[in-house]
């Protein structure tokens, strides 16, 4: 059952650990998570293989959670949640941030529900690069989720150099996550995205997606923030540099600033490249 995930262990877990190793190795049909370093510092995941069958609820591949210096390169994820998801959900003496510093590179994402950081990102995370990454038919590509009950603040993020083939949604940035998958918000499109604000309010911001190229069957993507005077900027500073998409809708943007297009362009077979309601686009123009 998904969610239900209290009486099934994860395969490998790691707590505080530092100078940590895991290569050449395959991790197979996991109860839950395959691989779980936490609280762990100075990480190196590398030629790693971890299958999942494909809709194996909640088995996420590898799941840095609260980690600062993380390299994951050359890994081949393949499962039926998360391929990676940085975790942040809770505070971490010393740091400002939780989780930092995390590199994913070089990686081959297959069925699954893409490169993720979140949902839990109310200890923070910063300074992440995802780069020269393949994905194939997977059901998300690159995204960013959480809510008002485990939210805190993303920022410095790097996609670069990523291709996509057959993913739906290739860009998932959203401040509401409904423990869903490729549809975070039923309403997207149709209407504001509401959140009661708190003290775990998630924030993202400096992000920077570069050369990507993206086949959707279904819609390119969204951007989803909390609407109202308090929560206005939850998402802002977002900008795509020769980011080329394919699709057949195109991208929603929902209450959120300072998203950029620059050399990039979203085929939409169906309707606008992009639907922005309470948000401010510039440089792409609005049609196919």
């Amino acid at each position: 059952m998904v969610g239900y995930t209290l009486p099934r262990p994860n395969l490998i877990s790691f707590t505080r650990v530092q100078h940590l190793e895991v290569s050449g190795v395959t991790l197979l049909n996991s109860p839950k998570f395959h691989l779980v370093p936490d609280e762990c510092e100075d990480v190196l995941i590398k030629d790693v293989t971890i299958r999942a069958p494909e809709h194996a609820a909640n088995t996420d591949a590898i799941d840095p959670s609260a980690c600062d210096n993380v390299m994951i390169t050359n890994c081949t994820l393949d499962v039926g949640d998360d391929d990676v998801a940085i975790k942040a959900g809770r505070r971490v003496s010393g740091r400002d941030f939780a989780s930092q510093n995390i590199t994913v590179t070089g990686c081959i994402f297959l069925h699954g529900h893409g490169m993720s950081i979140g949902s839990e990102t109310a200890g923070g995370v910063r300074q992440v690069t995802v780069e020269n990454c393949t994905f194939r038919d997977t059901e998300n590509g690159l995204r960013i989720k959480s809510d008002v009950k485990r939210g805190g603040l993303v920022e410095d993020i790097v996609y670069r150099n990523i291709s996509m083939m057959n993913v739906s949604p290739a860009i998932t940035f959203t401040c509401y996550y409904m423990n869903n998958s490729a549809s975070d918000n039923p309403s997207a499109g149709k209407g504001s995205v509401t959140g009661e604000a708190g003290d775990k309010m998630p924030m993202y911001r400096h992000i920077r997606v570069s050369n990507v190229w993206a086949t959707c069957p279904r819609g390119a993507g969204m951007i989803l923030g909390l609407a109202g005077n308090s929560t206005e900027n939850s998402i802002s500073d977002v900008q795509f540099d020769d980011v080329h998409i394919a699709s057949e809708t195109g991208l929603v943007v929902q209450n959120a600033g300072g998203v950029r297009f620059k050399d990039s362009s979203i085929l939409a077979e169906q309707g606008e490249a992009v639907m922005a309601n309470h948000a401010e686009v510039t440089g792409l123009a609005s049609g196919k």
